[in-house]
């Protein structure tokens, strides 16, 4: 029995489709859930992984499979069921799994042959047998899997083409954030992996770094750190000779034991959600905003960056907060908090989201032409209806705020100040110049979609825009090679195996 697992492309997420870049495999990361259902699939099933991220995939060519699964985040939906349809009108049964048809089941039932909701663990089997018997259902729930159901993912399936490995070794969220469908999908309860099963995945993953994909690795509670502790301690021990980075809260900076272990177990990199830079717009961030409210952040990141982890600042644009003026706001907190990257995003109603339901019955979903756009909502495009910013006024703010933490200066500046402090400063450098052709690309692309279809006001765009897009991306790709080139030996130096 012959079985593909499918990660669908979409071509208007970054630039990191352009694949005769060298950047290229630094902007990928593996489809770790398939690698995971890929381990949860016994042995009398051949399994191939086919991520359209790698290249283009010539389905005709391929052997005829008996199943075909498919995972979609929410922008990679109208492509999940292109993908879909192509295999069903030869025969082969489609099963989608993923967050996004587990939140528009409906949706995603008029596209494939099953859907599975939740979490695979409990169900694959049954699903692979009732294929077996000619019996397969259209909807089976997983619910959230025990500790114990997860293996180990099939790292060995994807051993090329990427700079990075991916393990995740807790589920769930306590923070419930009304723009996070993670609580909804994977519960608020912290769920933790055994330590020695994570150790010894960690190990078998062929990169040399690796992305912990845990929305919060160290959680919210003392055992929650602990735990976190523990995990660093056995990395450490087992000598893995792999460096990692992670998402995580900034309380993490308030505890010196775990960034000392942190270090040690090989952790050269955090994502720290911000989102607000205003007093106005903690509130909106419900739980988060009582780690933020009153903190002294530049110090909290120093205590960070003085074990040699890089911080990378994550932000949100478009809260009912802000105003015009938030671009700037932004660029100089993130300079005032002394990340060493930025990341800004727009705010996106996700379906299932708290968010999601506020703005559909306020009627703010601007973008709202489903399923085909869906490949919006990649958290890089404005598809709502902001409070007080017009989609053209919220896109100028995203184009100064990034103009401004990418200025010659600002980068000149965190290049001095790693030098001042004894760190190397060449990540810091080769990560600001590639995300400022990345701002500028986008800025470019914004600019292909505004004159293409905005109205007076600036509040739509053209639906059929997206087809406008490919000269664009290929112009300023054009460019980003250009840099790739003159930075390529400096950055395979800074990568380089331990």
């Amino acid at each position: 029995m012959l079985l593909y697992l499918v990660n669908p492309s979409n071509p208007l997420v970054s630039i990191s489709l352009n694949r005769s870049s060298y950047w290229n495999r630094f902007r990928l990361w593996k489809p770790l859930s398939l690698l995971t259902v890929a381990g949860l699939t016994p042995d009398d099933w051949e399994v191939s992984i086919l991520d359209e991220n790698l290249g283009a995939i010539d389905y005709g060519a391929l052997p005829r499979p008996n199943l075909v699964g498919i995972t979609a985040f929410t922008s990679q939906a109208p492509r999940a069921y292109e993908i879909a349809s192509r295999f069903r009108a030869g025969g082969v049964p489609v099963v989608m799994g993923g967050i996004h048809s587990t939140m528009c089941l409906a949706e995603a039932s008029l596209h494939v042959d099953a859907v599975v909701t939740g979490e695979a663990e409990s169900v694959w089997a049954t699903v692979l047998q009732d294929v077996r018997a000619g019996a397969l259902k259209r909807h089976y729930d997983g619910g959230r899997a025990t500790m114990q159901e997860i293996v180990p993912a099939r790292h060995d399936l994807l051993p090329l083409g990427y700079a990075f490995g991916s393990i995740q070794t807790t589920r769930g969220c306590s923070l419930n954030c009304s723009f996070c469908s993670v609580t909804k999908f994977n519960g608020a309860q912290y769920r933790q992996r055994p330590i020695p099963q994570v150790v010894e995945e960690f190990k078998s993953i062929p990169e040399s770094r690796v992305l912990i994909v845990d929305d919060n690795l160290i959680g919210r509670k003392p055992q929650h750190l602990e735990r976190a502790k523990e995990l660093c301690r056995a990395l450490a021990e087992a000598h893995t000779g792999k460096s990692w980075i992670g998402q995580t809260t900034i309380n993490i900076a308030d505890d010196e034991e775990l960034l000392d272990l942190a270090e040690k177990a090989g952790c050269i990199g955090l994502f720290i959600g911000f989102e607000s830079v205003t007093p106005e717009g903690l509130p909106e961030l419900g739980i988060k905003s009582a780690m933020l409210s009153g903190r002294n952040i530049p110090a909290s990141v120093e205590r960070i960056r003085r074990r040699n982890i890089l911080v990378v600042g994550s932000f949100i644009m478009g809260l009912d907060s802000d105003r015009p003026g938030v671009g700037r706001l932004i660029a100089d907190a993130a300079g005032r908090y002394g990340v060493d990257n930025m990341n800004v995003l727009f705010l996106t109603p996700l379906p299932g989201t708290r968010l999601w339901g506020q703005l559909r019955e306020q009627g703010r979903i601007a973008m709202d032409a489903f399923p085909e756009d869906w490949k919006y909502y990649t958290l890089t495009y404005p598809v709502a209806r902001y409070k007080y910013l017009t989609r053209g006024q919220i896109i100028r703010e995203m184009n100064e705020c990034n103009s401004t933490f990418y200025s010659t200066a600002s980068i000149l500046a965190r290049l001095g100040h790693n030098l001042l402090i004894g760190r190397n400063p060449l990540f810091t450098m080769v990560s600001n110049l590639t995300s400022r052709r990345n701002s500028t690309l986008f800025a470019a692309v914004y600019e292909g979609l505004w004159h293409s279809g905005a109205t007076a006001d600036g509040l739509e765009l053209s639906q059929t825009s997206g087809l406008n897009l490919a000269d664009v991306w290929e112009t300023w790709a054009q460019r980003f090679r250009q840099v790739a080139v003159a930075l390529k030996l400096r950055v395979a130096w800074l990568f380089r195996q331990p």
